[in-house]
C-alpha cells in the first residue's frame, strides 16, 4: 500500500510540473521531398525542464513543440519574427502558432506571435510535405521559418499537426497538417487577410492544415 501511495504521489507531482512547463515533444526536420517523420517524445521530461528553459542549440536537426504559449513559458518579444514586407534575414529562435476566429472566415485560422495571418499554398503538397514557393514567390509569401533547434509554442493547435521541412535554400519551414505555412508580405497589421484567395491558390490555414475559406 505504501509503495502504491508513493507512486501515485509521484505521478501527481509529475502532472503538476507538466502543467507548469507545458507538454513538449521534439520533431525531426525532414527534406522537403521526403515523408514527415513521426514525432519523438521530448528528450528532457517536462517535469525536469523549467517553464522558461531555452530549447537546445541549433544544428541538431530537431525542433521542440510546446503545447502552451510563449508567454506561459516565460518568453517576451516576438522571437525575431518580422512583419509585412520586412525581410526575415535570420530565422527566429522561436515561433508561436495560435488559432483565432475572424468574421470574414468560416472557421478558426492561424496567426503568429505578431498576429499576422498565416497561409497555405494549393500548389504545395502535404504528403510528402513540400514547398513549391521559392525565389520571387517566397519574397511575396515569406515562409514561416525557424532556427534549427528552436521552439514552437502553440495555442489551440494540436502538437501532432506541427512538422518541419528543410527548404531548397536550407531554411527550416514549419508545416501544419503537412502543409508548409507562410505569411503574406501585403499584410501589414494585425487582422489583415489581404492574402486570402489570391490567385485562387492561397488561403488562410486552419489549425489542422486545411484551408479556411470565407464564410457564405
Amino acid at each position: 500500500m505504501a509503495s502504491t501511495s508513493i507512486r501515485r504521489g509521484a505521478a501527481v507531482l509529475l502532472c503538476a510540473a507538466a502543467l507548469l512547463s507545458g507538454c513538449g515533444k521534439t520533431i525531426t526536420i525532414t527534406d522537403s521531398d521526403s515523408k514527415q517523420q513521426p514525432a519523438a517524445p521530448a528528450a528532457t521530461s517536462a517535469a525536469a525542464a523549467p517553464a522558461s528553459s531555452a530549447p537546445a542549440a541549433g544544428g541538431n536537426g530537431q525542433l521542440e513543440v510546446v503545447d502552451s504559449t510563449a508567454a506561459q513559458n516565460g518568453k517576451t518579444g516576438n522571437g525575431g519574427t518580422v512583419i509585412g514586407v520586412a525581410i526575415q534575414e535570420t530565422p527566429p529562435v522561436w515561433q508561436q502558432l495560435a488559432a483565432v476566429t475572424s468574421p470574414p472566415l468560416n472557421k478558426a485560422h492561424l496567426i503568429n506571435i505578431n498576429q499576422a495571418a498565416l497561409y497555405r499554398f494549393d500548389k504545395d503538397t502535404a504528403k510528402p510535405s513540400k514547398s513549391n514557393c521559392n525565389d520571387d514567390c517566397a519574397v511575396k509569401w515569406p515562409p514561416v521559418i525557424i532556427q534549427e533547434g528552436g521552439a514552437v509554442y502553440l495555442a489551440g493547435v494540436d502538437p501532432k499537426q506541427v512538422g518541419a521541412i528543410r527548404r531548397a535554400d536550407g531554411n527550416v519551414q514549419l508545416t501544419v497538417g503537412g502543409w508548409p505555412i507562410y505569411r503574406f508580405s501585403g499584410d501589414s497589421k494585425p487582422g489583415d487577410l489581404n492574402g486570402q484567395g489570391v490567385g485562387g491558390t492561397w488561403f488562410a490555414v486552419g489549425p489542422d492544415g486545411k484551408k479556411v475559406v470565407a464564410a457564405k
